[in-house]
């Protein structure tokens, strides 16, 4: 079941109108969160992110975060989403309906549509990790909102898989950004590098969990822009993400990262991960 608009609906009773400026424009944002056992992971965070990303379009949210939490808990019961099940919740609210203009109208009223679906976690290929290739970075400068506009992602998803490769690691002019969807971290002597949460990435709510993780475990991190030569010389590579978790990277342009298996920084913080987890449904 869905919510879409103020209303559950089945989802073949769901239809967008044709002025909807989500669909025309990619005129919106949204947040996808795990669930672990049937609780929310990192809820508040994602929020947070939520209401960023909707100030930063100018767009108004007629939700508290009070009414959106009822929403998330009532979409988890609706779909059968029990404290045995992993899924994953998807938020998006459209700018709502207009007529067709560029410039922002004064008055639309934002739409919301919401839905809980079972997901497994990807815990095969996190122990033998996946392949990357490095792709130009072709999207926008405003990386840092979660917005609906993701041809771009969408496309450098596909350039890599073209290439035989499973996923892209973006670069801008020789500076590596992240991945198509997710964050990228690189292992240099025990080092943690990723780049600096700035406009060129998304915050990623995984990435400030493996930073804050790694921190307090006394492994180094350093926030700050690395080049696509440092990272062919990295000792591991990792990406992060709501639903990949932390998924090494065992080869990049064919060839292998290090040693081209899972390194020892990214299984430990695998284990830390999941200690984390744990620790947050049990509450």
């Amino acid at each position: 079941m869905l919510y879409v608009g103020g209303k559950w609906v089945e989802e073949g009773e769901v239809a967008v109108h044709p002025e909807d400026r989500g669909y025309n424009f990619g005129d919106g944002i949204y947040e996808v969160v795990r669930i672990y056992k049937g609780k929310m992971y990192q809820w508040d965070a994602h929020l947070t992110r939520l209401f960023r990303s909707a100030r930063e379009i100018k767009m108004e949210l007629p939700w508290t975060a009070d009414e959106l939490s009822t929403l998330a808990q009532q979409l988890l019961e609706k779909n059968n989403i029990t404290k045995d099940v992993d899924a994953t919740l998807y938020l998006q609210v459209s700018r709502g309906i207009s007529h067709r203009v560029h410039d922002i109208p004064e008055k639309t009223e934002p739409i919301l549509m919401a839905f809980a679906r079972p997901k497994a976690r990807p815990l095969a290929d996190m122990k033998k990790g996946m392949t990357a290739q490095l792709i130009e970075d072709i999207r926008w400068l405003r990386c840092d909102i979660k917005t609906l506009n993701l041809l771009g992602a969408v496309l450098v998803k596909q350039y890599a898989k073209d290439a035989g490769a499973q996923d892209s690691i973006l670069h801008r002019n020789g500076i590596v950004t992240e991945c198509s969807s997710a964050n990228v971290f690189a292992v240099k002597n025990g080092v943690l590098y990723t780049h600096q949460a700035d406009n060129m990435i998304l915050h990623g709510i995984t990435r400030q969990v493996v930073i804050d993780l790694a921190k307090e475990n006394g492994i180094p991190v350093h926030e700050e822009a690395f080049t696509t030569d440092f990272l062919k010389q990295a000792d591991e590579v990792f990406l992060t993400s709501t639903t990949a978790e932390i998924m090494p990277l065992v080869s990049v342009d064919g060839q292998p990262v290090g040693t081209g298996a899972v390194g020892p920084l990214s299984l430990k913080l695998q284990d830390l991960f999941e200690q984390h987890i744990n620790e947050s449904v049990l509450v």
